[in-house]
This record gives C-alpha cells, sequence and structure tokens, in this order.
C-alpha cells in the first residue's frame, strides 16, 4: 500500500508549467529579467465559416449611408452577453454588401479588412471609418481539464496559456508533456503534440491559438490510482473490518 501511494504522488517536474533546468533559484535578482524570447508576428487570417462583424460610421447624411446595416447574410450569437451581428465567410471566402455585391476577406487579417472595407467604403460616403472583429474565434478543451468545453474569446490574439486559463486550467492529473493539439488550414488538419513544461515552448509556432483548435489533454499514470483506488480504499477496509468481526464473533 505504501507502494502504491509513492507511486500515485505527482512531482512538481510533472506540474510545474514552463521549466527551465538552467534556472538557479539562489542567484536570481527581484524584478530582474531572466531570458527573452523573440516570437513571430501573429495575425490570424480569416478562414471560410468565420463570422466577421463589419460595422460602418461616415459623415453622410443618414439616408444615404447604405451600408450602415449590411442586408447580407447575418447570424445572431451571444458573446460575453452582447448580442452581436455577424456575416458568415463564404467558401469563396467572400461577404455580401448591398449595391457594392460581394467582398473578398477570406485569407485576409482583421486591419487588412478594415483597409480595404475603408478604401472601398470611401468611394461612397464621406470620411467613413470601418470597424472589423472576429465573432466566433474558439477553441475546444477535452480531457484532464478542470472544465471541458469550447471557449470563445473576444481577442483572436491569445496564447495557449491564456486560452486554458479561459477554459478553467488543467487538473492536477493533466499530463502537460503530451498534449494532442488538431487545427485546421482549410481542407488539411494538422495533429501537433505540444509540451506545455517546457519554457521553450514560448518560441514554438504553436504558441498561439487559432481558430477552432481543438485540445485533448491526456491523463497521468497516477490517475487511475488516484481517482478509483483512494475512493474504494475505504470501502474495501470497512468490508475486511466487517469480515473479521463476523469470524471472531463466531468463534
Amino acid at each position: 500500500m505504501l507502494l502504491g501511494l509513492a507511486a500515485s504522488c505527482v512531482t512538481n517536474k510533472k506540474y510545474q508549467m514552463l521549466q527551465k533546468d538552467d534556472v538557479n533559484k539562489s542567484n536570481l535578482k527581484p524584478d530582474s529579467v531572466v531570458r527573452k524570447y523573440q516570437k513571430e508576428k501573429f495575425n490570424y487570417r480569416i478562414q471560410t465559416n468565420d463570422i466577421i462583424s463589419v460595422r460602418f460610421e461616415s459623415l453622410s447624411a443618414k439616408e444615404y449611408d447604405f451600408l450602415s446595416n449590411p442586408a447580407g447574410t447575418t447570424a445572431n450569437i451571444q458573446v460575453g452577453g452582447a448580442l452581436l451581428l455577424g456575416d458568415l465567410v463564404d467558401e469563396n471566402g467572400e461577404i455580401p454588401f448591398p449595391f457594392v455585391g460581394k467582398v473578398k476577406v477570406g485569407g485576409y487579417t482583421i486591419f487588412e479588412i478594415q483597409d480595404n472595407l475603408q478604401t472601398l467604403a470611401a468611394q461612397y460616403l464621406e470620411s467613413p471609418v470601418v470597424k472589423v472583429r472576429l465573432v466566433n474565434f474558439r477553441a475546444t478543451f477535452l480531457g484532464e481539464m478542470n472544465k471541458e468545453g469550447v471557449v470563445t474569446m473576444n481577442n483572436n490574439r491569445v496564447n495557449m496559456l491564456e486560452a486554458i486559463g479561459l477554459a478553467g486550467g488543467l487538473t492536477d492529473l493533466a499530463d502537460k508533456t503530451n498534449i494532442k493539439l488538431i487545427r485546421q488550414h482549410g481542407n488539411t488538419t494538422e495533429v501537433v503534440y505540444l509540451n506545455l513544461l517546457d519554457e521553450n515552448f514560448i518560441s514554438s509556432p504553436y504558441y498561439y491559438v487559432n481558430q477552432n483548435d481543438v485540445l485533448v489533454v491526456p491523463a497521468l499514470r497516477q490517475r487511475p490510482f488516484r481517482k478509483y483506488f483512494g475512493q474504494n480504499l475505504s470501502l474495501v477496509l470497512s468490508s475486511l473490518s466487517l469480515l473479521i468481526l463476523a469470524l471472531v464473533y463466531t468463534k
């Protein structure tokens, strides 16, 4: 039993994320920068079936501002308690607008779409301002999570650690060295395994979350013992005690 209990323990080496072996904590100075990592610029590019919210503002009279309330395909969804109207990007990466027709947005970043639509709107409106937001930026978390499910994020530049925090965090029995990431790029699906215990993950190309990412978090080998043996131990001991007591009284 003692060996079993020892084997069920989870050490800090398996628990603490973003570890670095060469760190000598005794030499660390307060408020000092230990290391720096250079990150590549990350800007999510709109894909098919994304829902984006486009809002036009201008000095044109209301009766002439035909872009202020697009009549194209819209979808209502709930994000953060606010009801937003969004346009669904079709298979050609386009969204519809009245009079103008369909406009290409697939493959562009949010800021590129804003610039393109502002140039387009300037042909019809006076001093237009365009605001574009990705409405359904989300990721799915399964496995050893404190709360499994889909997390919708208002910001499309979220790293994996932030997203895991938004999802409620990992359990103590999560295997952080072998997390499966399923990522879609158009018609291609990638499967990658992430090691969140290694600090070098900060420089990984998978550091930031993409639209519709799925993370599957496996369990450590200690999980069956911790989850089932501990719960059943008291039942086994109670049954054994009752059996011994019955044998004593029968004699």
